[in-house]
């Protein structure tokens, strides 16, 4: 490829990435704004909230992974040349019912909170936490719907504003409850919980009033649009589970040996998702314009995006790695002050320089699976990945060898190497059988 045409693609993803880099920072920046101020009311409350995310975000990968599926989806209609705004009616009642499904089952898993083994005063912060979090998956899941129907449209500065302008809002409202101000008293672990609530339905209702303002919808009913949206966001959710599962666990593992470890895992996980946000970003992009360019049948602007993307993804997190590397004790500073912390995390962080690389490439594979609509791959990989690598090889380092959190984090950097090879096979395979149903079509 010619460095002008390589210019021209990158052109083209960054367009639509910067916003969405934007927005996914501010959408991090928000779950990093929490974890601030719980580090700064104590570890204690750090520790309970990280177990809590960690359960909830395990459960709500059933509603990231559905919606998620709805840009790549629509995308690939307009690459069709199909009508795709009559189904904003569909998106939304798709929302709905998966925000009433995580719902009932964040509901149903208070009560095993007391038999998990988790230290005594943690428990009532956790379950509290869980409690208030149940009313506010309703704003979190329309937040996330409306979010990828308009990426479909490529319309992603105005959402992507959204977010970042509720990063100001959750850090205000987080400080203003949790540590009490005026007649509004101190309320903890509670404030954190309530601040998101409030956040996240100011989130879907902002972009819902800017869906109305922007187009106008007649109601539609479609059957086949469910049963498409299932099909292939049935694969990513489960993918994203087994990848979330294997993060969140480590947390909870950690979280029943001493609170301390659970708090250090996620604040690990805050400084690698703010640099995972810029690949994930260029992972969305590469969806949307593989996803027209499938349905288009343009089989040359398919596979110089998928490159492209890939490229950039990686190279951008090379140089996070190396930033990482050189001031690791600096960054966990930004969130804290306490030794024990910062004795955990330093070390760690240099293992996840390494894993950083590859994570940059997965995300992009799995781009290009959902522009094509060939998500079973990606939920095929991430199983054998992290649950037959990574959670394995990681609890025999973490408690046989004991390496503590460092085991973990080393089983986890296996897993984004098979990742990579798996996807990466699998994803050749899969451009020459596209290119072959492109030329047949053709002719």
């Amino acid at each position: 490829m010619r460095v002008q045409d390589f210019k021209k693609y990158a052109k083209d993803l960054s367009y639509i990435a910067l916003p969405i880099i934007m927005g996914n920072l501010g959408f991090i920046l928000i779950g990093a704004g929490d974890v601030w101020v719980a580090a700064r009311h104590s570890t204690q409350t750090l520790a309970a909230i990280s177990i809590a995310n960690a359960i909830i975000s395990c459960i709500l990968t059933l509603c990231i992974g559905l919606v998620g599926s709805v840009s790549p989806v629509l995308s690939n209609y307009r690459g069709e040349h199909k009508s795709a705004k009559k189904y904003f009616y569909p998106t939304l009642r798709f929302a709905v019912v998966l925000a009433g499904i995580s719902s009932l089952i964040i509901f149903a898993f208070i009560p095993l909170i007391d038999n998990l083994g988790f230290e005594a005063e943690l428990i009532p912060m956790i379950k509290e936490y869980m409690f208030i979090s149940i009313f506010s998956t309703f704003g979190a899941t329309l937040h996330m719907a409306m979010k990828e129907f308009l990426q479909a449209f490529e319309i992603v500065f105005v959402p992507n504003l959204v977010t970042v302008f509720s990063v100001f809002l959750n850090i205000l409202l987080n400080i203003l409850f949790v540590f009490g101000l005026g007649p509004i008293p101190s309320m903890g672990v509670a404030g954190l919980a309530i601040a998101s609530l409030i956040t996240r339905y100011f989130m879907g209702f902002a972009l819902l009033i800017y869906c109305y303002s922007k187009m106008k919808f007649r109601n539609y009913h479609d059957k086949n649009y469910y049963k498409t949206l299932i099909k292939v966001g049935l694969p990513i959710s489960f993918a994203v589970m087994v990848e979330f599962v294997a993060f969140n666990s480590i947390a909870v593992f950690m979280g029943r040996l001493s609170g301390v470890y659970a708090a250090a895992q996620n604040l690990i996980c805050t400084l690698t998702t703010i640099s995972f946000m810029v690949p994930f970003a260029i992972s969305n992009a590469i969806g949307v314009k593989v996803g027209f360019a499938n349905g288009e049948r343009n089989f040359t602007d398919l596979k110089r995006y998928s490159f492209v993307g890939s490229v950039m993804s990686v190279l951008f997190m090379a140089c996070s790695a190396t930033i990482f590397s050189l001031m690791p004790q600096a960054l966990v500073k930004l969130f804290t002050n306490d030794i024990e912390l910062i004795k955990i995390c330093t070390p760690i962080i240099y293992i996840l320089c390494i894993f950083q690389l590859f994570d940059g490439l997965q995300i992009s594979f799995a781009g290009i699976f959902k522009g094509v609509k060939r998500t079973q791959y990606v939920l095929f990989s991430n199983f054998v990945a992290y649950w037959l690598v990574s959670l394995p090889l990681g609890y025999y380092l973490a408690f046989v060898k004991d390496y503590r959190l460092s085991g973990f984090w080393i089983g986890l950097v296996s897993s984004a190497i098979v990742l990579c090879t798996l996807m990466g096979s699998i994803l050749i395979f899969e451009i020459k059988k596209i290119k072959s149903k492109f030329c047949d079509k053709m002719a």
